[in-house]
């Protein structure tokens, strides 16, 4: 088995697949890659299964030593990639000798890149899942200079290049859709209508817990607070200041703030890489 040794860690470079299932009902979130489809083009790329570990970096890209031979692939956000200082190939497979330093650079478009290497990363798993949760600490850190990433051993080789569908560009607008409730009886009817008229605009405190956004507040109908509820992966929760919060992968799992709508998963990659500034729009699913 060999392993990564990690030289530059970037802003925020986390191990995830694809996440904890079956288990909110224990408190614990869901985590995992936030842009599933990346992750996913990346394993195929390299020939592993598709929810392989994987490192997810946020805007900053990461540097690696490959302390044996690799092979690896970028996808996501495009970033520069190069191999001991010389372009290497985005969005295709690289097969590197021992020694070699691997660099993901700043992410010219989007947010998140996903580099993934033959045989996944071999982090031990916590509770059927290597991701890092940057909510709970559940999983394995985020990097740091001079940790080691061991990488399983590689897939058996397939049959010739991967087929790969290609991947959407990061959104100039993000739209998403809405499915109103379980509490939009909580809000004035004109201020759900809005909500599908108004702009909004993605907000720089956006994390891997929740997409967050800026923009007319969404005015309530009622007075008070909910009890606390199970949360759910896209769900919309309209906090005191009526500035809509999109839940993501590291959501918690309840929540007291009333939910005016749940955006459907596939609408959620596009969000992951939505940079501060994006401007957003939800759309309103009826029936």
């Amino acid at each position: 088995m060999t392993a990564l040794e990690v030289l530059r860690p970037g802003p925020l470079t986390t191990v995830q697949d694809l996440g904890r299932r079956g288990v909110a009902h224990l408190g614990v979130p869901r985590a995992g890659a936030l842009d599933e489809p990346a992750l996913r083009a990346a394993n195929r790329l390299v020939g592993n299964e598709p929810g392989a570990a994987a490192l997810e970096t946020t805007l900053g890209g990461v540097a690696l030593r490959a302390l044996g031979p690799v092979r690896f692939a970028v996808t996501g956000a495009p970033a520069p990639v190069r191999v001991d200082g010389r372009p290497a190939a985005w969005g295709a497979p690289v097969t590197v000798p021992a020694g070699s330093v691997l660099e993901v650079g700043a992410a010219t478009h989007g947010v998140r890149s996903y580099l993934a290497v033959a045989g996944g990363i071999a982090v031990p798993p916590v509770l059927g899942s290597r991701s890092a949760d940057v909510l709970s600490g559940l999983g394995p850190a985020p990097l740091t200079a001079g940790a080691r990433l061991p990488v399983g051993p590689p897939p058996a080789p397939g049959g010739g290049a991967p087929d790969l569908v290609p991947l959407p560009a990061p959104p100039a607008v993000l739209v998403l859709r809405l499915h109103p409730g379980p509490r939009d009886d909580w809000f004035e009817p004109r201020a759900v209508a809005r909500l599908a008229r108004d702009h909004y605009r993605v907000a720089a405190a956006s994390n891997r817990v929740a997409l967050r956004t800026e923009g007319p507040a969404v005015g309530r109908a009622r007075a008070g607070e909910l009890p606390s509820e199970g949360m759910v992966l896209g769900a919309v929760q309209i906090p005191p200041d009526g500035q809509p919060v999109v839940f993501l992968a590291d959501h918690p799992t309840t929540g007291g703030y009333p939910v005016v709508g749940v955006v459907p998963r596939p609408d959620l990659a596009a969000a992951a890489q939505a940079r501060p500034g994006t401007l957003v729009r939800f759309v309103l699913l009826r029936g």
